[in-house]
């Protein structure tokens, strides 16, 4: 039903709807590229290498203690928290294939599914909000409510879940790392720019004189950058707390995004979604509660 009405939005208006797909296609080359396609492929060869597994064993006792997550779903939150979406998915599924138990998977995908500071100081906070304080809120908030939803998730493990050890990693050729990454940056592209035309035809089917955030928190809900965009400037606590849900929750087109790596890794959609909406959740309230304090 919903993809028939798509395509009747784009019969009905070609261009107007093709210049909604190149914008995104815009977004996600001068804000998404630079910024992630590096760690796309840094993470790949990282996670496989020995130093990977040490920094792993050193994270074993305090992951198990706060998340109850294996070290080496520890090391890839670390990674996760620094690079951005969709790394940590990314890494979960490349985990998975070497091992990780099942029971592990759905918690270590809703505490590793982060966004970065690049997207969050550098893109919403310096050049939206222009305001890099803004930004560095908005990644405190982010990150305490996706931790703050995983610790208490740790309590619904089996007891013993988070022992995972893994098999040692198998050395791959660069160029098998580098292709792998080109195809999940484009999976990423092509997912911005469908859901930033989507956002289009969802605002272009509000009554007329509908008040812009309305159409601004539809659109942010299906695609998280442009909901920044227009939050954002307006530097309130509450604009803020929108953004922070936003980029928490990810929106339907970050989610599609994590749902490409983590379905096959035996992570089911409806479970991850509805911790990804807590956390958003959390997040909100934790960047409206700072942001009345600070700003």
């Amino acid at each position: 039903m919903l993809s028939a009405l798509a395509m009747a939005f784009f019969l009905a208006a070609p261009a107007r709807y093709a210049e909604s797909v190149r914008e995104g296609v815009s977004l996600w080359a001068a804000n998404v590229l630079p910024a992630i396609f590096p760690f796309l492929f840094l993470a790949s060869v990282f996670v496989a290498t020995p130093l990977f597994s040490a920094l792993s064993r050193l994270l074993s006792k305090p992951m198990k203690g706060v998340f109850r997550v294996s070290g080496e779903g520890g090391c890839v939150a670390v990674l996760a928290a620094v690079s951005g979406y969709p790394v940590g998915a990314r890494a979960v599924a490349e985990l998975a294939g070497r091992g990780l138990k099942k029971e592990e998977r759905l918690r270590l995908a809703c505490l590793v599914t982060t966004s970065g500071p690049a997207f969050l100081v550098g893109v919403v906070g310096s050049a939206m909000a222009k305001n890099s304080a803004a930004g560095w809120l908005l990644l405190l908030c982010h990150l305490l409510g996706v931790w703050t939803v995983s610790f208490f998730a740790r309590f619904f493990a089996k007891k013993g879940a988070e022992r995972t050890p893994l098999p040692p990693p198998v050395k791959s050729a660069d160029g098998s790392a580098l292709l792998s990454s080109v195809l999940a940056i484009l999976c990423v592209g092509g997912s911005i720019a469908l859901f930033h035309a989507f956002g289009q035809m969802a605002a272009d089917l509000l009554p007329e004189g509908t008040p812009p955030y309305i159409a601004a928190l539809l659109r942010g809900l299906l695609e998280m950058t442009t909901g920044c965009a227009y939050f954002a400037p307006l530097g309130t606590p509450a604009a803020l707390a929108a953004c922070a849900f936003f980029v928490t929750f990810g929106g339907a087109c970050v989610l599609v995004q994590q749902a490409a790596f983590l379905r096959p890794a035996g992570v089911k959609f409806a479970p991850f979604a509805a911790i990804k909406l807590l956390q958003g959740g959390a997040a909100a309230l934790y960047c409206l509660l700072f942001g009345t304090l600070l700003l």
